[in-house]
């Protein structure tokens, strides 16, 4: 039985895409509309939509965008891939960017007659694909909880950081739906606070009881036999198994380990990349030291304080008992295994 949910990221309508702004939830809910290709690069550098697999999604709208804006002039081609260039560049660590647009090109390099409705239709069907993906995934995982039990997770990998259901929070509602999950426990995430104003967001409006925690507390509720499974999604799985999330999640895959709990992340196909070998090859995106050092614009560390601001760490594949995508479910992922899965 598949669970559902309230929340909708993104909507295209053929002139324009509409973001959900995460940057302002949960106090306001409020849409941008965006009508070009530097626009949609701009919303997901800023953070106006976030996660891998939307960040993906809306990529394909903004090269929808940009075909149809310059299809028709003799150098259409080029200006369209200045525009491709700034969508990919805008987060280098989430797959799912490279991976949408890498669709794009090689569509356009087969020069349909009405590249136009060619890419629009593309990237309505990489739309349609994710919330798919996400729903099958969600079943897929929430197989394997036995419960009723409690379950963390970190940062947000819901309705908001996808197409639609989401990769963690999509196990997480059909394992509620299907009574396996009584109550979820849910990181603060820091600096930018998505398990406190996303995930807690999400899972109220759903109906799924959901406790928030300090980052650190953690592996002190995972001592207290308060956690059955720590539940993650991805923005990129490396060919042999090797995970890059929002920081915070190794550390929670180390004391997941030494506590006995399971630790199973969630993701679609789409985020793993076989040309990148190992966690190391991973690109870890920097972000601005003010958002460590400020809380909501206001300074709260002490002046002359610089700060170290990764916005991704990587967890080894030895820590992670279960990778879940919509193609079936890896034990102990490592590289032959996932290697059998994208050849399936």
């Amino acid at each position: 039985m598949n669970g559902t949910t309230r929340v909708h990221t993104l909507r295209f309508d053929d002139e324009r895409l509409y973001l959900l702004d995460q940057r302002v939830l949960p106090g306001t809910v409020r849409e941008i509309a965006l009508t070009d290709a530097p626009g949609v690069a701009g919303a997901i550098r800023d953070m106006v939509v976030r996660g891998a697999p939307a960040i993906g999604v809306a990529a394909a709208y903004g090269a929808a965008l940009a075909v149809a804006a310059h299809r028709g002039r003799p150098d259409w081609r080029a200006r369209v891939d200045a525009d491709l260039a700034l969508l990919e560049a805008a987060r280098p660590t989430a797959v799912n960017l490279a991976w949408a647009i890498a669709r794009v090109r090689a569509l356009l390099d087969r020069a349909p007659n009405d590249a136009v409705a060619a890419v629009r239709a593309l990237a309505v069907r990489i739309h349609d694909d994710d919330v798919a993906a996400n729903r099958r995934l969600g079943d897929l995982g929430a197989a394997l909880i036995d419960g009723p039990c409690r379950v963390l997770t970190h940062c947000n990998a819901g309705a908001l950081a996808t197409a639609g259901y989401g990769t963690a929070l999509g196990v997480i509602r059909s394992a509620f739906a299907q009574g396996r999950i009584e109550r979820v426990l849910a990181d603060e995430t820091r600096p930018w606070l998505q398990g406190a104003r996303l995930t807690a967001w999400e899972l109220v409006r759903d109906g799924i009881p959901v406790s928030l925690i300090a980052d650190g507390a953690a592996a002190w509720a995972m001592r207290q036999g308060q956690v059955t499974w720590v539940i993650v999604g991805a923005d990129r799985v490396a060919a042999n198994g090797d995970v890059a999330n929002k920081i915070g999640t190794y550390s929670l895959a180390v004391n997941a380990r030494h506590h006995g709990v399971r630790f199973m992340v969630a993701a679609p196909v789409s985020t793993i990349d076989p040309a990148c070998a190992d966690g190391d090859a991973i690109p870890i995106e920097q972000r601005a030291e003010d958002e460590l050092l400020s809380l909501g614009g206001v300074r709260h560390a002490a002046r002359g304080a610089s700060a170290w601001n990764p916005v991704f760490d990587v967890t080894p594949a030895a820590l992670v008992d279960v990778l879940v995508t919509e193609k079936g479910v890896v034990e102990k992922p490592d590289r032959e295994r996932i290697a059998r899965l994208l050849a399936s």
